[in-house]
């Protein structure tokens, strides 16, 4: 069996890392609840950022921007993978604009379950479940069952 592919086995090296993010953001873009996994892979680049394994490169203009305006993103690299994150205001002024994304570069290929991925990237970043995402969301209404007059009840 392959070490790469064993859950119990993956060590959190900058390698792994970089091919846990691609796999979640992979399923976030097909996600029917994708919030989670966008901010794992956030939170995941930042703290390789911070302990310098992966490197802010640049400002792309986004792909899907939203409301059709004009908007860009952050370019990270890390290891042989590059990934996009919204940017912080200091972006601006501290990194270069490299235009539009090029569309002759792909990140490379790779297997690794979302299970796998999402267990490594949690006890990298110390995100334990969902609920910390959910935090500034209204609790979701409950169904209760309608209660029906009698017909000729008054109203008082």
């Amino acid at each position: 069996m392959d070490d790469q592919n064993c859950s119990h086995q993956l060590k959190p090296t900058t390698k792994n890392l970089a091919r846990a993010i691609f796999i979640v953001n992979r399923h976030a873009k097909t996600a029917p609840n994708p919030k989670f996994l966008y901010h794992l892979k956030k939170k995941a680049l930042l703290k390789l950022i911070n302990e310098g394994k992966a490197k802010k490169e640049g400002l792309h203009f986004s792909k899907n921007p939203k409301y059709s305006k004009q908007q860009s993103d952050v370019l990270i690299s890390a290891g042989e993978y590059y990934f996009h994150i919204p940017p912080a205001k200091d972006d601006f002024e501290q990194l270069p604009h490299l235009g539009s994304l090029s569309q002759d570069y792909r990140n490379p290929r790779t297997h690794m379950s979302l299970s796998v991925a999402k267990k490594l990237l949690q006890s990298y970043t110390g995100i334990t479940d969902e609920t910390e995402v959910k935090k500034g969301q209204p609790r979701a209404r409950t169904y209760e069952k309608p209660v029906f007059k009698k017909l000729g009840e008054s109203y008082r």
